[in-house]
């Protein structure tokens, strides 16, 4: 499991989670178990999405996933990476913090983030070479992204529309690095990319004049 954890590429989506329950004014200590829950679900779509299979359409023929287990045992412990991350999120239940509603949502969040409406839609999405990539690293980094920062404004003690501007701020920046990344990208890529910048920035004006506004708006 810690093989398999490390090996999946670094995402900004923990470290937005952080950072977003900083600037609503929370402590960081109350954001790392949705920070490293965030994580542990993007490494077990990871380690999903590359298991070692010879038979699986125009396999990749540089790999992103270190393989010293076979794909049994790699499509066991990316299974049980999930629930490990939601368990790590919900002891960190305190009863003396009255925390227990905000813990609960930020465990509904992620759920959802990895499900069939997120990360694994991303992916079927991902199988349609006619499929806007757009579309695709929306529903992969993006949702990614936006449960994070969601995630930390929700146990920083931020309002609704604190929450959810940050949610979609989060949607925004996890788009932009996934369309970085692609390697499926065309003519007019970078002008998509400002533009969905701008609107990423736009979310961050009701945090206008906090300190962590501005690295907030570098993980964009």
């Amino acid at each position: 499991m810690r093989h398999l954890t490390l090996a999946a590429p670094p995402t900004t989506a923990p470290s937005l989670c952080v950072a977003a329950c900083e600037l609503v004014g929370g402590r960081r200590t109350l954001s790392l178990a949705a920070a490293a829950a965030v994580h542990l679900i993007a490494a077990a779509a990871h380690i999903h999405q590359n298991l070692p299979l010879t038979d699986r359409p125009n396999p990749n023929p540089r790999p992103n996933v270190n393989h010293i287990y076979g794909p049994n045992i790699e499509l066991l412990t990316g299974d049980g990476i999930i629930p490990f991350g939601l368990e790590l999120l919900a002891q960190s239940m305190d009863p003396a913090q009255t925390n227990q509603d905000k813990v609960l949502r930020a465990i509904i969040e992620i759920s959802r983030a990895g499900g069939a409406h997120g990360i694994v839609e991303g992916h079927y999405r991902e199988l349609d070479s006619e499929e806007w990539e757009e579309n695709v690293c929306r529903k992969k980094e993006g949702v990614l992204h936006g449960c994070g920062a969601a995630c930390g404004a929700i146990l920083g003690g931020g309002n609704e529309e604190e929450i959810e501007g940050l949610r979609r701020f989060g949607i925004y920046a996890g788009t932009i690095r996934g369309l970085r990344a692609s390697s499926k990208n065309g003519p007019g890529i970078e002008e998509k990319i400002r533009g969905l910048r701008d609107l990423a920035i736009k979310e961050l004006e009701i945090f206008r004049g906090k300190e962590l506004v501005e690295v907030v708006a570098g993980l964009c």
